[in-house]
């Protein structure tokens, strides 16, 4: 009997072979990195919170006895490690940063063992499957390295990538199949105080990464100096009014303070230690009755963290050196930030644009004009 072939029947046909060929055409661009970060239970349930990832299985490589078992690793006479295979999309995230969130959720500096597990079995590893991918680890740890943040020396290995057996299916996605157990297991072995210590205990709500915090120390360190006077030096150089602004995070009256309504041309620079912070250019008039800034003149001498005081988050700002307390940002602001650096005329100190090169501040004259 002859087929027929309708237009709809054809349509759907070559739809879903569009689509089979996008998938496959995807799916070959994804790219392997094989890692050992102790546990591979909570390995696993970490690394597939990173946008990107398509898929992680939990297993074992380093070793060159076929099919491992988890007895048989676990001995820690196999020479293999517990790993984890993280297939991800290249264009959605990078190696480095797969390598970031992994760094962010082990101890880097054991290669005894990981938390309370304990053996050759347990240390971490990167089993790099490339000439680039052992580069770029390579130097990432070196800029961790320099970062200083753990308190002891990396130990991470840099090992090259042969096999890889994926562990028994029990183990297979743990944290989702016994909940109870796995946190148990988590909050017993450590791993989390551990890391509340080194990244502090908002890591999980306002995550920073390796990078981010590497480039922020280059930054600091490219930065001029700026020193912050003693205690007592602090108290006798400043008003009670300036003295309760900046360190004791208090807030001065609006309309009723030195540059809300300041039109001249120069730049404000800290009470306390002189660091440069806003310049005259992008100030405007907010009509909150407090100097308001879209941007500050150099992000290096200014930090930004949660304010909880009242009963919402707003975003203190404070300067990097003398740690003042400036003010707070907010994101109703003009183009072509949409950010309102809204400052404490007490917590800072205006310098005339005829006067900064005397003072020192003529680099950034250019800022001004």
């Amino acid at each position: 009997m002859k087929k027929t072939i309708t237009l709809s029947t054809w349509l759907l046909s070559s739809l879903l072979s569009l689509v089979c060929l996008t998938t496959n055409a995807q799916a070959a661009d994804y790219q392997t990195a094989t890692l050992a970060g102790g546990c591979f239970w909570c390995t696993e349930s970490d690394m597939e919170k990173l946008p990107g990832v398509v898929d992680v299985i939990s297993g074992y490589s380093g070793g060159k006895a076929p099919n491992p078992t988890y007895k048989q690793v676990s001995s820690g006479k196999t020479g293999y490690i517990e790993s984890v295979n993280v297939t991800f999309d290249p264009n959605v995230v990078s190696y480095e940063q797969v390598l970031d969130q992994f760094f962010r959720h082990i101890d880097p500096t054991d290669d005894q063992g990981s938390f309370v597990d304990r053996g050759p079995q347990y240390r971490p590893a990167i089993f790099y499957h490339s000439a680039e991918q052992k580069h770029i680890a390579a130097q990432f740890i070196s800029e961790i390295e320099q970062l200083g943040i753990y308190k002891k020396p990396l130990k991470t290995e840099l090992i090259a990538f042969e096999k890889f057996w994926p562990a028994e299916d029990y183990h297979q996605d743990y944290y989702q199949r016994n909940p109870v157990r796995y946190h148990y297991y988590r909050y017993a072995s450590g791993r989390d105080q551990y890391l509340d210590d080194i990244f502090g205990e908002e890591r999980n709500e306002h995550p920073k990464t390796l990078r981010e915090l590497i480039d922020a120390s280059k930054t600091v360190m490219a930065l001029k100096p700026y020193s912050r006077p003693s205690d007592e030096k602090i108290k006798a150089m400043l008003t009670d009014l300036q003295y309760d602004v900046t360190q004791h995070e208090g807030t001065e009256r609006p309309f009723n303070n030195a540059y809300w309504d300041n039109k001249a041309p120069g730049i404000y620079v800290d009470i306390v230690s002189g660091e440069p912070l806003f310049s005259s250019r992008d100030k405007y008039k907010s009509g909150t009755g407090w100097p308001s800034f879209t941007k500050p003149i150099d992000k290096g001498y200014i930090v930004t963290k949660d304010d909880n005081s009242l009963f919402y988050t707003r975003t203190e700002v404070r300067s990097r050196f003398a740690d003042s307390h400036l003010g707070h940002v907010f994101d109703d602001g003009p183009a072509p930030t949409g950010l309102r650096y809204c400052m404490n005329s007490a917590a800072m100190r205006f310098v005339p644009k005829q006067q900064m090169q005397a003072q020192g501040y003529g680099d950034y004259l250019a800022e001004v004009e």
